[in-house]
């Protein structure tokens, strides 16, 4: 299992190197020390995401009970690729609610990404905003990786008509899922993706070295650049 989670891990990686011409993978060279500027993009581009999710006539589901959410997992641009077999994946960024204050830490980098197998060709771009519902959901989130829908359960939020016919399974989930590609709404399914918590970036982001728990849970780990997007967060779950 761990060797097949290593090799997963390297081919998600690859994909978003080469397709999203992202920086190098390994932040323990003299760029490191350089302004983050790839990370700081990405947290202009999560802003615009949620923005984009907030104003969507069909996201109505989403504005209304995104107050709910205990973590928000932004993803500006999820890529599926494919053609014997198809690969997805994304950066996003994470904020956490801190339930005694309501205020929101963050952000922390994060990759998302999938296999699947079957004959497929093409390019498809998504953004993509999960909500995390429970506790269940944030807790593995402090962990290095894991696999959705294994630790947690993941399901499609309740999106334009489909938002009448939402059960009680799906928005018990820990995790609901929304994606957009191309302003219309899409079935993105991510079960069976794994997230990585991106400790590269993390670190190229805030200057030193940083886990998970010090940036949404201690609350002491801040970027100044970040406040735009951690002032909608917060005006949107109010």
């Amino acid at each position: 299992m761990q060797t097949d989670r290593s090799a997963f891990k390297i081919i998600t990686f690859f994909l978003i190197a080469v397709i999203t011409a992202a920086a190098p993978i390994f932040w323990n060279t003299p760029a490191a020390a350089e302004a983050p500027i790839k990370q700081t993009a990405l947290v202009d581009e999560a802003l615009v995401t949620l923005n984009n999710l907030l104003s969507d006539p069909s996201m109505t589901w989403f504005h209304n009970n995104v107050k709910d959410a205990k973590g928000l997992l932004i993803i500006p641009e999820l890529i599926k690729a494919g053609f014997v077999f198809g690969t997805s994946g994304g950066r996003g960024v994470l904020f956490v609610r801190n339930e005694k204050t309501g205020h929101w830490n963050g952000p922390a980098f994060y990759m998302l990404g999938s296999i699947s197998l079957g004959f497929q060709i093409g390019v498809k771009k998504s953004e993509l905003i999960m909500m995390v519902m429970s506790p269940k959901g944030l807790n593995p989130l402090y962990d290095s990786s894991f696999k959705l829908g294994g630790e947690a359960s993941v399901a499609a939020g309740p999106v334009g008509a489909g938002a009448e016919g939402a059960t009680a399974t799906n928005l018990s989930a820990d995790y609901l899922s929304f994606a957009r590609s191309k302003g219309a709404f899409i079935g993105l399914s991510v079960k069976g993706a794994y997230v990585y918590a991106d400790g590269e970036w993390n670190g190229a982001y805030y200057g030193k070295l940083v886990t998970p728990t010090d940036i949404l849970v201690s609350g002491t780990i801040n970027n100044p650049q970040a406040d735009k997007l951690r002032q909608a967060v917060e005006k949107a779950t109010q």
